[in-house]
């Protein structure tokens, strides 16, 4: 077994491994419920494969964590409402876990919208990277997070907006100045030339609809609210206070899922009780009504999506390491695996290969986990450095 310690590089790499073995698969198990019927794959719309997938990947969280009772926290904070006594970090952590509440069907509804997945995708990434700089700056100057955010890892957040942003800079007209460019320097450039195909066309037309902007927004709101929190909850535990991730992750997890079956039930039933007549509600409501034939399989299949939540949420809090730096190596992780998970559906299933932006984006990557290996080197000395000092007899 490869021991580690808590806060070291090795555990922090022990999660970036899980966390990229589970996106690997469940990238693969979008593109296999997606494909279509005529080749043979399940040919689910987004809304079917995301409805029982996320009931399977919700299932098995709650399963682990009602069984290892990982609700349990150690309070700094106790306190006392009546007869009842109760963690004071219940009153953040529970709005945290409304949070994740709304991610997650903002997210399936991202999928329903005038807009490609990949386009999809780069938004979201992309929206987290920035919100997380934001969340250190905002508590830097609270005074709650005492550490710098270190020049590699701004440097690192450029490379990794770029990275996400290149699917939608790869357009027609982009590429055919890119390709001038390069000629005029007396290089050669006609694999840039246009192909006919528009993969950036339209790629901001969806925000013309006042229904896809709030769907933009509330996820962006909810998630930058959950960064917010957990690293409020990291960053103000007391010196020697253990920081039970588990316990958070519990907490949040089951207020997630009790928030998700509420509003679910509400919105099966809104039509009748409010006269709702939304296309993504009916959508849900078919899901439910008429199951696909292969929807017991989507659930068992969402066992690497729940997986994968322990670590996403174990990185984004991982101790000693500022929101920025937590934030991008989460990103970037997912970017890499989502390139993996082609190349495994192209050789399992014959499925298209990574295109060239995908590719690009991976040189961009490589660059930003370049600079992220800089600050992370830089960490760790100034953290040496730091019990040296305490060490030193005065």
């Amino acid at each position: 077994m490869w021991k580690t310690t808590e806060g070291s590089t090795g555990r922090l790499l022990q999660l970036c491994a899980g966390y990229f073995v589970s996106y690997t698969l469940t990238g693969v198990a979008v593109k296999y419920f997606l494909g279509s019927p005529d080749k043979g794959f399940p040919g689910m719309n987004g809304v079917e494969y995301l409805v029982w997938n996320t009931l399977g990947s919700s299932a098995v969280v709650l399963f682990w964590v009602l069984l290892r009772r990982w609700y349990r926290i150690d309070s700094v904070r106790p306190m006392q409402w009546g007869p009842l006594r109760f963690p004071g970090e219940v009153l953040y952590i529970v709005p945290s876990g409304i949070c994740t509440a709304v991610v997650i069907p903002t997210t399936t509804l991202m999928y329903t919208l005038p807009i490609s997945v990949l386009v999809a995708m780069v938004i979201m990434r992309g929206s987290i990277i920035v919100v997380s700089r934001v969340v250190d700056e905002v508590q830097i100057r609270q005074g709650i997070l005492r550490k710098r955010v270190y020049r590699e890892e701004n440097i690192a957040v450029v490379f990794a907006l770029l990275a996400v942003g290149v699917t939608l800079l790869w357009t027609p007209a982009m590429l055919e100045r890119t390709a001038g460019l390069l000629e005029r320097l007396g290089l050669r450039a006609h694999a840039l030339a246009p192909t006919g195909s528009a993969p950036g066309k339209g790629n901001f037309e969806f925000l013309s609809s006042p229904g896809a902007r709030w769907i933009l927004a509330s996820y962006i709101v909810a998630y930058a609210l959950r960064i917010y929190v957990m690293n409020f909850y990291k960053n103000t535990r007391p010196k020697g206070a253990p920081l039970n991730n588990a316990a958070y992750l519990g907490i949040e997890q089951i207020s997630a899922g009790v928030t998700l079956v509420l509003v679910s039930v509400l919105l099966f039933h809104s039509p009748e009780l409010f006269g709702w007549h939304v296309a993504q509600i009916e959508a849900f409501r078919h899901t439910l009504r008429q199951p696909h034939a292969q929807w017991a399989f989507a659930i068992v299949v969402g066992v690497p999506y729940g997986v994968l939540a322990f670590f996403s949420l174990f990185i984004f809090m991982f101790k000693g390491r500022t929101a920025t730096f937590a934030g991008l190596v989460n990103r970037l992780t997912s970017l890499v695996a989502g390139t993996t998970s082609t190349l495994v559906f192209h050789y399992a299933f014959s499925g298209p290969l990574p295109s060239p932006e995908d590719w690009l984006s991976l040189v961009f990557i490589l660059i930003a986990v370049g600079f992220l290996t800089v600050a992370e080197r830089r960490r760790m000395a100034d953290l040496i450095a730091s019990q040296e000092l305490q060490l030193k007899p005065t």
